[in-house]
């Protein structure tokens, strides 16, 4: 085993390395870019919407950088919008996400216990975009989050696990592999098909009552596959694959969350149902 766990470590800093070098330029400017607006605990719900919204970074994202789009997006159409850190690993700046799932979870119903009292709100709004649309399903369903969440909307959400196009399948060709990624990111070892965690929260279904469930997936999500995978069963649970709404939508998993306005339209309208508006190729101008 020893002579693999030395092979793999500077493997494993390689694929982080590269995970990170996928992101948008965006990323590289997270720590110097103001929150424009959002994360704002003074703001007060209106009568039109009268929930916050709290929004769940993914995998190596942070409060900032997954949301420069659609923070604005969604302040701009009048929500109270708040985003959190979470997952963070000591020495590793910026790029969260990487922690346990299950105390990710925890850090994410403190932040909506605070975010409700500032806002004087019963219940938040959860959107969470890959890691971030499947974590909040343990605070949902383990930490008491159903009596305070109305929705949950999940942006290409890996709710059954990210197989990264059938690479994790070659984990078990390569003995301690799986327990070396668990051991030093276990935030990334949670998130690998039939893992404990995995097993634990699917688990007697998928979903919790009293919650509404959306999730957004697209057919070039090169992360969290097979795309169908992100779908969740259960009563009160839309499924919705972009390309259904517009052929022409191209986004993959990273883009659907940081820029796809077509998917930020169906994130609204799944806030806001009884307002919602049908969701075309045009919703990319809206």
């Amino acid at each position: 085993m020893l002579p693999w766990k030395r092979v793999l470590r500077p493997l494993a800093a390689l694929l982080l390395t590269a995970a990170v070098a996928t992101l948008p330029a965006a990323t590289a400017q997270a720590a110097s870019a103001p929150s424009s607006g959002w994360n704002d605990f003074s703001c007060k719900p209106s009568a039109a919407h009268p929930r916050p919204v709290v929004l769940v970074h993914g995998t190596l994202g942070n409060s900032i950088d997954n949301w420069l789009s659609l923070a604005p997006y969604l302040k701009d159409r009048g929500y109270c919008v708040y985003s959190l850190d979470y997952g963070q690993l000591t020495g590793v700046p910026l790029f969260h996400g990487l922690g346990p799932i299950d105390k990710s979870a925890e850090q994410l119903s403190a932040y909506v216990d605070k975010v409700l009292a500032a806002t004087g709100a019963a219940e938040a709004d959860l959107v969470g975009h890959s890691q971030g649309g499947l974590m909040p399903r343990y605070y949902l369903k383990f930490l008491g989050g159903a009596g305070k969440v109305n929705a949950l909307v999940g942006i290409a959400p890996d709710n059954h696990g990210a197989t990264l196009s059938g690479l994790t399948n070659l984990l078990p060709y390569f003995p301690g592999a799986a327990d070396l990624i668990k051991a030093t990111t276990p935030g990334l070892g949670d998130q690998i098909p039939g893992s404990a965690f995995l097993t634990k929260l699917n688990a007697d279904g998928d979903t919790v009552p009293g919650v509404h469930y959306t999730v957004l997936a697209t057919k070039y999500d090169e992360v969290a596959t097979p795309w169908r995978s992100q779908y969740l069963t259960g009563p009160d649970v839309h499924n919705v694959l972009l390309q259904d709404l517009c052929p022409l939508d191209l986004s993959e998993h990273v883009a659907i969350g940081l820029f796809d306005r077509i998917a930020f339209h169906e994130v609204a309208n799944a806030l806001d149902p009884a307002h919602a508006t049908a969701t075309t190729c045009a919703s990319a101008f809206s």
